[in-house]
């Protein structure tokens, strides 16, 4: 494993032994197309790293590319409420 593939996953231990401290839910999604999927009308806009303006040519929604993958990463864990998620201890509680 790279030592990044490492760090992203201390990082997200982190954030789930946090979470489970304060009683917070953590939940992870897939990064795939986070930032090419237009977070307002869903159309996939391919675009170089180097690109750093999200414009959607369907429905016209311009955003900078991190706030763009930031809302769609949003929009994926909020679509879990209501499952049930099991954190790094093995303990399963609901997700709200």
């Amino acid at each position: 494993s790279s030592i990044n593939d490492v760090a992203w996953s201390t990082f997200r231990q982190w954030l789930e032994y946090f979470g489970f401290k304060y009683g917070k839910a953590t939940v992870a999604v897939a990064p795939h197309n986070t930032s090419q999927n237009c977070s307002n009308c869903g159309q996939k806009v391919a675009k170089s790293l180097s690109t750093r303006t999200h414009i959607c040519p369907d429905c016209g929604y311009v955003e900078d590319r991190d706030i763009n993958a930031a809302i769609n990463i949003l929009k994926k864990g909020l679509s879990t409420v209501g499952h049930t998620e099991t954190n790094t201890l093995g303990e399963r509680f609901p997700l709200v």
